[in-house]
């Protein structure tokens, strides 16, 4: 019986979390906050079905409505209007988080062909982790059918980690595979 990322959390990354870095307070264990899911679109957002796609397929992947980004402002050189859409986005919190991260490590990254874990490389030093994928057909929701083109997107793990290395010791001790680049 495999059990949920949300318990494995509480169950097992906590207390080895608390042992290792040495915590007097259960509220300084770093934890993950929010999972953002977005794709810039660039000029091809001005295509409306390009748009309806983007977001159909962000909503399959993410199980969440999207938000359309919108531009600041105009930047002639780019040909970018004041409010003109860019992109989608959509934030995952609590339950959806949890689960989207476990459909990721479980389903998703074994998917990619000639994948050998993800770089240590996109931590910052918070130890929020940031990498792109670049074809969304790795996800099980999205056919291929379905697919005109395709295109990439960032996904942003949030923690409350206040270093690096207490952001990789999270993600190690929750199962995502990381590697030496």
């Amino acid at each position: 019986m495999r059990i949920n990322l949300k318990e494995k959390y509480e169950n097992e990354v906590v207390p080895d979390l608390i042992r290792d870095f040495n915590y007097k307070n259960l509220h300084e264990v770093p934890k993950i906050t929010k999972i953002q899911i977005n794709r810039g679109l660039g000029l091809s957002a001005q295509n409306s079905s390009i748009l309806k796609s983007t977001i159909d397929e962000i909503r399959l992947i993410s199980g969440q409505q999207p938000i359309i980004t919108k531009s600041k402002k105009s930047i002639a050189g780019f040909k970018l209007r004041e409010e003109q859409n860019i992109g989608v986005t959509v934030t995952l919190r609590k339950k959806k988080m949890y689960s989207f991260l476990e459909k990721l490590i479980h389903l998703t990254l074994p998917r990619i062909r000639d994948f050998r874990g993800l770089p240590l490389s996109c931590f910052d030093q918070k130890g929020n982790y940031n990498f792109g994928l670049k074809d969304q057909l790795v996800f099980p929701e999205i056919t291929y059918e379905s697919v005109d083109q395709t295109r990439g997107f960032n996904i942003s793990i949030i923690t409350t980690s206040k270093t690096k290395e207490e952001g990789l010791a999270l993600f190690r001790k929750i199962g995502l595979p990381l590697v030496n680049n």
